[in-house]
């Protein structure tokens, strides 16, 4: 019995800016601030590898005084209009209905719903009554990749299932409208806002990539690194210089040993499929697996095309490779970065 990924699907806000339109409304936000650090703060959203950006709020209300309770209501009215929108479109990708999901795991980091979302989705969209569900709240970018590592569990241990995991995001409310610290900066350079849905099944009929292995890797000490304090204010990032060192301390140990578990080399992946968790690890990771002969065009790709959507991110580089017409039996690597810190791999196989 194997765990296939059945479709992906995606899911956007209607607000959107390109980068350079957002640069007036940083002239706003920065007035009163030294000329040189004003300077720096806009070639950080110019060069940071983002040409456009979707958000739940408008740029008027992400650069305005706005309180800890108005934009997490914002979040949460978004967040269900969202969610429905992206199950709905992955279910119509493989004609399967709202009860054929047994195992429902929601997954999101820029707000805070309770009860949480996949409660509104099995009411609002009449799931049966006793779908599991698993919201996953505390994880960040790597939630996305952790969600696969749980569905695929659960279907192993339930075979003729299937899973629905959700990821919607809206980093854009976690900006903090006082706060001109370069983590605060860099994370709105950097983010956007997006819904991503997998559908997974160990049905014998449903057809698509198998996962074949998963496994977590955990950094010591550095719980610091990456994260959000929760403020008066809302949720404020939390996001250390020496991340990307850290990755590619790390890497070799990251990479190698997974693969070699499963009787392979880097040399027999096909497809990297790599969390865009901002220019300067994409462009750390980029060097990693180039020098071992390997790109991650699509990577970059979805950073600029949406920026990083924090754990819905790497389901939409996945959604490009899930849409192409791949060779039967090439190998597939997914890897996510996330608060802990920790590494998170998924390895398919088509």
């Amino acid at each position: 019995m194997s765990v296939k990924i059945a479709a992906v699907a995606k899911s956007l806000p209607e607000n959107w800016r390109d980068t350079n339109d957002i640069l007036p409304f940083l002239d706003t936000w920065l007035d009163g601030q030294e000329s040189r650090f004003q300077r720096k703060v806009k070639k950080i959203f110019e060069n940071a590898a983002v040409d456009r950006r979707y958000s739940v709020m408008s740029p008027t209300e992400v650069f305005s005084m706005t309180s800890f309770e108005d934009k997490n209501a914002i979040y949460s009215r978004e967040c269900i209009k969202l969610g429905e929108d992206v199950l709905t479109k992955a279910l119509a990708k493989v004609n399967w209905q709202t009860t054929d999901i047994d195992y429902l795991i929601t997954v999101s980091c820029t707000g805070i719903m309770i009860p949480s979302l996949d409660a509104y989705l099995i009411n609002s969209m009449q799931m049966k009554q006793d779908v599991v569900r698993l919201p996953v709240t505390e994880m960040g970018c790597v939630a996305g990749v952790s969600g696969i590592i749980y569905a695929k569990n659960f279907l192993k241990a339930n075979p003729g299932k299937r899973a629905a995991l959700l990821a919607v995001e809206s980093p854009t409310a976690t900006f903090q409208l006082n706060d001109f610290s370069m983590a605060n900066i860099v994370s709105a350079a950097i983010f956007g806002d997006g819904a991503a849905c997998v559908l997974l099944s160990s049905h014998e009929d449903d057809e698509g990539p198998e996962v074949v292995s998963e496994e977590m890797y955990h950094f010591y000490d550095a719980t610091h690194m990456m994260g959000f304090n929760l403020t008066n204010s809302g949720l404020q990032m939390v996001l250390d210089k020496a991340v990307t060192d850290n990755i590619a301390e790390h890497f070799p140990a990251i990479i190698h040993p997974f693969l070699k578990k499963n009787g392979l080399v880097i040399d027999d992946i096909s497809h990297l499929i790599f969390h865009p968790g901002g220019r300067k690890i994409v462009e750390v990771v980029q060097e990693l697996f180039g020098k071992l002969g390997k790109n991650i065009d699509d990577t970059k790709e979805v950073l600029r095309l949406y920026g990083n959507m924090s754990s819905a991110t790497v389901l939409y580089v996945l959604e490009r490779f899930m849409d192409r017409p791949l060779n039967k039996g090439d190998y597939g690597l997914m890897l996510s970065f996330g608060p802990g810190f920790t590494a998170q791999r998924v390895l398919l196989q088509w």
